[in-house]
């Protein structure tokens, strides 16, 4: 498995080359768009964080100030903008309460405590958690989508019905343990899913893996 791993990395990456995400200007951003991009896509996501750099409010303690009801309006563009407004005030109370909304003290703590902890916060499940944890700290932890599933269990190996941990240890047991890779890996798939691998008419015959 771990030879299947590597081949199907470098071939991705020869394809797609270098991804470069999580595009963003800092790693509050990055904690930000990994919430907002719960049920729905990176340009709905890009268009709530445009609206909220353009009211000078995409920092901790601004943005958790911020009414409810303008918080919703700025971030709509996202969808479901009502909870996910809740669940932004949820990560930042926990962030500026244990981490006084400082990104430098919020990556000390080592891995599985922080992991814990984000997944105690009200809409924090584990895809958001991890991205947080990989993109914006630069933690060594596999990021599990949608896409990485559909991809794996079409080419059977994964079930379909895999649960998270399930589809992350085949990953972290598996690769070298580096979060620079697992960022690329993780980025690559969602670049397969997105031009080849899809949920309806997938593109096979044109796909750049070949499992043959």
């Amino acid at each position: 498995m771990r030879k299947r791993l590597n081949a199907i990395y470098r071939k991705l990456y020869a394809h797609f080359g270098a991804q470069a995400w999580w595009p963003a200007d800092s790693a509050f951003e990055v904690m930000v768009g990994a919430i907002l991009t719960q049920s729905t896509n990176w340009q709905n996501v890009e268009k709530a964080i445009a609206n909220l750099k353009k009211h000078k409010v995409l920092e901790p303690r601004k943005l958790y100030n911020l009414p409810d009801a303008l918080l919703a309006r700025l971030i709509r563009p996202s969808g479901y903008y009502n909870i996910k407004t809740k669940r932004l005030k949820a990560f930042l109370r926990f962030f500026i309460h244990n981490y006084e909304g400082n990104v430098k003290k919020f990556s000390k703590p080592k891995l599985n405590t922080l992991r814990q902890e984000l997944l105690l916060v009200k809409g924090i499940g584990p895809e958001t958690a991890d991205s947080i944890l990989l993109y914006a700290l630069n933690k060594p932890v596999f990021v599990i989508d949608a896409y990485t599933k559909r991809i794996f269990s079409r080419h059977k190996l994964l079930s379909n019905d895999a649960a998270y941990g399930q589809a992350q240890a085949l990953f972290m047991l598996n690769l070298e343990n580096d979060a620079k890779l697992f960022n690329e890996y993780h980025a690559l798939l969602v670049a397969l899913g997105k031009n080849f691998c899809l949920k309806s008419k997938p593109k096979c015959s044109s796909c750049p893996l070949d499992f043959s």
